[in-house]
């Protein structure tokens, strides 16, 4: 399985939308219906499912599903 259907697999499942509606320009916000206490908690589930760290300065800058998948394959190399 690669990263990018990992993650949005990872980010369907936390926000509870259907994995076809995580496409990587959405904004998780205002596209799809994230609050702070999500933002939180997929940092820490990318984290987990990864095995990667996320700091504060690069979590703060998660909005897209992209910036999410872009920060996953960074850190795994």
């Amino acid at each position: 399985m690669d990263i990018s259907y990992r993650v949005r697999e990872l980010l369907a499942e936390h926000l509870g939308v259907p994995f076809d509606d995580v496409q990587p320009g959405m904004n998780l916000v205002a596209d799809l219906g994230a609050d702070s206490l999500d933002e939180v908690g997929l940092v820490m589930a990318m984290e987990e499912a990864f095995n990667v760290d996320i700091d504060d300065v690069a979590a703060d800058k998660l909005k897209t599903v992209h910036d999410y998948i872009a920060l996953v394959e960074r850190l795994k190399k």
